[in-house]
């Protein structure tokens, strides 16, 4: 009797089975036109993907990292105006990051423009040129983000410039040169507001978490000031 029920309940999960895979057959005899078009279209969109990283993508990194040369030369000599426009005979940063926007070399011509700008103190510019920016480097994502910093508070907006700051420095908190650099902009912003309690924080938190940092030297000035300023 055992033996017949499990013989029957075998039988039954197989004729399942073969229900199940009969289905399953038709419903691809039934729909083969569809299920091959698919298919045929995802081969294409993979296709088409890999042909353009090759043959269009990779050409163009290499053509608008051969132009960035001189745009960096002048940018490097502090020549902005040169680095910015070009010289007539190579382009500057604003035509690569017009022609080139697609290639990361189109990218960084925007945060190069963005600190030319900065420098020659055209602080707009400067904003519109390093919020299109895409900082994938986690070293320069802090930087620029502390740099647009700089911009806001050059315009006088001290609460977009600490938001920034802190933005900055917390992005970059690993990195123990650039963080204690805006935690000590940012505080010097608080100050300005009259916030001493809140630059205080920030000048005990550049003495525990950076002690060796350049900031930290002279932390100890800034405590005892902000401890002053709060009649401790």
């Amino acid at each position: 009797m055992a033996n017949t029920k499990q013989n029957e309940e075998q039988l039954d999960e197989f004729e399942n089975v073969e229900s199940k895979f009969g289905k399953t057959e038709l419903y691809i005899e039934e729909n083969r036109n569809k299920l091959f078009t698919g298919v045929a279209i995802i081969a294409l969109i993979v296709l088409g993907i890999i042909a353009y990283n090759k043959f269009i993508k990779a050409p163009n990194e290499k053509k608008a990292a051969a132009q960035m040369f001189q745009a960096e030369n002048y940018f490097e000599r502090d020549s902005f105006n040169l680095a910015l426009n070009g010289d007539g005979n190579y382009p500057g940063f604003l035509k690569i990051m017009s022609d080139w926007s697609s290639t990361k070399a189109g990218n960084n011509a925007k945060y190069y423009a963005g600190i030319c700008y900065f420098k020659t103190q055209e602080f707009d510019k400067a904003i519109e040129c390093l919020e299109s920016f895409s900082a994938d480097d986690q070293s320069i994502a802090p930087i620029s983000k502390g740099l647009l910093g700089d911009c806001y508070s050059e315009k006088g907006d001290y609460n977009k410039a600490q938001k920034l700051y802190k933005e900055a420095a917390k992005i970059g908190k690993e990195n123990s040169f650039v963080a204690p650099i805006y935690l000590n902009k940012l505080a010097t912003l608080l100050e300005k507001d009259s916030k001493w309690q809140d630059a205080l924080d920030i000048y005990m938190q550049i003495k525990k978490e950076y002690p060796s940092s350049n900031e930290a030297r002279t932390i100890d000035k800034n405590i005892q000031l902000m401890n002053i300023k709060l009649g401790k």
